[in-house]
């Protein structure tokens, strides 16, 4: 009987061991391919979800509710909403929101001009759908990692999400006071009504204070807040008869 010659065997044993080395090491780029596809398909499934439900709860509201603020919210659909909160808000935060495609770049640059000559009294130029993405999938802060999150969710939001799907979910997780989330739960707190029997100058109290709503008081009304009441009632009047607003409110309350 034939013995197979040791250089046969030897090579034989080099190509299985790489075989298997190249097994491990493809196994583990597949399990790490596998994990990347699955957080990104839990991902996009979120999205989708949001597209008809309202999140369980936010990083905000959970904060609100560990520091011992409470959570004071209740979901409603945006037909239940008056439409003097969404030109109240719109007014106050994001006038250009029926328009833009997610940002408001005059309005970044303009605050860029007043950040460098005033740092120390940073201002902000988010518009209600960053607002939105940060409420919804991120934490508050000012790190740049969570900026760029932040540009990344609003452009999903933007192109997944109708405008009135991105209004009608800042006005349910937008914090509008102490552990307040949401203009129903606001609604109900400072004028003893729902959201949608709402009047115009008692939408724009509750706009007044999105800015800081824990610091800005709508019952009692802070300085601050009387102070910005007349301004966005104003605003609301500038803005309603335009078409793309009148577009997006034809869209939001039809039958």
């Amino acid at each position: 009987m034939k013995t197979i010659p040791k250089k046969i065997l030897y090579s034989v044993k080099y190509q299985l061991l790489r075989f298997y080395h190249a097994y491990k090491s493809w196994a583990w780029y597949y399990k790490i391919l596998t994990w990347v596809l699955t957080i990104l398909s839990l991902h996009f499934l979120y999205f989708f979800y949001l597209m008809l439900f309202f999140p369980p709860i936010t990083a905000t509201q959970f904060g609100s509710l560990v520091s011992g603020h409470g959570l004071n919210r209740e979901y409603v659909c945006l037909k239940n909403i008056s439409s003097n909160a969404v030109l109240a808000v719109m007014g106050a935060e994001d006038q250009l929101f029926a328009e833009h495609y997610g940002f408001d770049l005059e309005s970044i640059e303009k605050a860029m001009e007043y950040n460098k000559r005033k740092p120390k009294k940073m201002r902000g130029a988010s518009t209600i759908s960053q607002q939105v993405a940060k409420n919804v999938f991120l934490w508050q802060g000012r790190s740049w990692v969570r900026k760029g999150l932040e540009v990344y969710f609003t452009l999903m939001i933007e192109t997944l999400w109708s405008k009135k799907r991105i209004i009608e979910m800042y006005l349910n997780i937008a914090e509008m006071g102490d552990g307040v989330f949401g203009i129903q739960a606001a609604s109900k707190k400072y004028f003893n009504k729902d959201a949608k029997y709402l009047s115009r100058e008692e939408a724009a109290k509750i706009a007044a204070c999105l800015p800081n709503p824990k610091r800005y008081k709508v019952k009692p009304v802070s300085p601050y807040v009387s102070f910005r009441i007349p301004w966005i009632m104003q605003q609301m009047d500038q803005i309603e008869p335009d078409e793309d607003i009148q577009l997006l409110l034809k869209k939001a309350y039809v039958r």
